[in-house]
């Protein structure tokens, strides 16, 4: 997989945190677990159930060898995420969820997660049609 960076930004590569100084494309040429700098959620930005199951399992693929507590909360807030939902659509990509998750196919379930925020944001304003998903 080919990763083009600007200057100045950051990729996180199992763990490690790396900062560019020029313009720069990788190539990562085994499987790496990895996140873009656009792609972190701030803990600030983790104000619905949703997102909070994000930021969990973002903790999961950027801390690879130690991960154990933050699999422990992800386990219970999906869990409790599966049981009061009642939106098809959001139960489906919660059990994609968490099959990704079980795989540790962390970067997916990330990108799945991201692909249910409309189908919470219209469940919250009270507008929960059944929307389109998108991969994010």
């Amino acid at each position: 997989m080919k990763v083009s960076l600007r200057a100045g930004e950051l990729i996180y590569i199992n763990g490690a945190v790396l900062r560019v100084d020029r313009k720069v494309a990788i190539e990562l040429v085994n499987d790496v677990m990895f996140l873009l700098e656009n792609q972190i959620m701030q803990a600030a930005d983790a104000t619905t159930a949703l997102r909070q199951l994000y930021f969990m399992v973002q903790l999961m693929l950027m801390n690879p060898t130690d991960h154990q507590d933050a699999a422990v909360l992800y386990k219970q807030h999906h869990a409790a995420l599966k049981a009061v939902c009642e939106n098809r659509q959001m139960l489906d990509g919660l059990d994609q969820v968490g099959e990704l998750v079980a795989a540790t196919r962390y970067y997916e379930a990330l990108k799945r997660i991201r692909a249910l925020f409309p189908v919470e944001q219209a469940i919250l304003s009270g507008t929960a049609i059944e929307l389109p998903i998108e991969a994010a």
